[in-house]
């Protein structure tokens, strides 16, 4: 069965909560036309890969309440199905196009709910819809957080500067740096557990996941100064792999 936190946002998407759709689109759009342009392999425009990942959103809207979680699809696979679909549809209304006649889009069936051994995304694809998780909950803890104590945190993590240097920067001693940046760090955990939780339709995405992208739940014994370096080390990976991503979004975006 789903987890609460899921469930919850499923309802809201159900209840075509806008909020709610602005956050799937913000998160995943970037993931959702990176996947289509690949597949489209240079045959469709920027501005049909835009039109198709906002139809991709729109064709889970339609299916969602149909969604059976016994059947086994994973949160990134349901995404890929529905995008899958809604880029066939349009091949086969340019194909008709051709013929000189037109077609309506197909139906979209269930299949799109089982682990479909037919469609097998790709590492990349995964670890894409893992980042855009990951950043959604860097957003979120953002704007939640006390600007100077995220401030340490990008500049000490994301930007890979010593302690030192950023208590120098903002006239501040390392103890007040390690400590600020301690209290960011811990949001970020309890964050992203929370986050991971809501996009995720299986215990693996919600647990082995985080755990092979270096995101392991803190440890508080001896080693938890380690755990906590390595998790900053995956963290500032991830967002930079990331912010990457964007630009490439970005960019074709102009063009369209």
């Amino acid at each position: 069965m789903l987890n609460q936190l899921t469930t919850s946002f499923i309802a809201r998407l159900r209840a075509r909560d806008e909020a709610a759709w602005f956050e799937l689109w913000e998160t995943f759009g970037p993931v959702l036309r990176a996947q289509l342009s690949k597949w489209g392999k240079g045959a469709i425009g920027s501005q049909t890969v835009r039109d198709l990942s906002q139809e991709t959103l729109a064709a889970l809207s339609d299916s969602i309440d149909r969604y059976d979680p016994a059947r086994g699809a994973r949160f990134s696979t349901w995404l890929l199905s529905i995008a899958k679909h809604t880029l066939g549809d349009e091949i086969d209304r340019r194909m008709a196009q051709k013929r000189g006649r037109g077609k309506r889009g197909g139906a979209l069936d269930d299949s799109w709910m089982a682990a479909d051994p037919g469609l097998k995304p790709d590492e990349q694809y995964e670890a894409a819809v893992f980042r855009a998780k990951v950043e959604r909950a860097i957003r979120l803890v953002e704007k939640e957080s006390e600007f100077l104590d995220f401030q340490i945190y990008r500049m000490r993590v994301l930007d890979g500067l010593e302690g030192k240097k950023v208590a120098d920067n903002l006239g501040i001693s390392e103890p007040t740096v390690s400590r600020r940046l301690a209290k960011v760090r811990d949001a970020l955990r309890a964050t992203l557990q929370q986050v991971i939780a809501t996009y995720s339709f299986t215990a693996e995405e919600q647990t082995e996941e985080p755990a092979r992208h270096g995101l392991r739940p803190a440890v508080r014994d001896a080693a938890a100064k380690s755990d906590d370096a390595l998790f900053d080390e995956a963290l500032a990976e991830i967002y930079h792999r990331q912010q990457e991503l964007r630009r490439e979004d970005q960019a074709r975006m102009m063009r369209a």
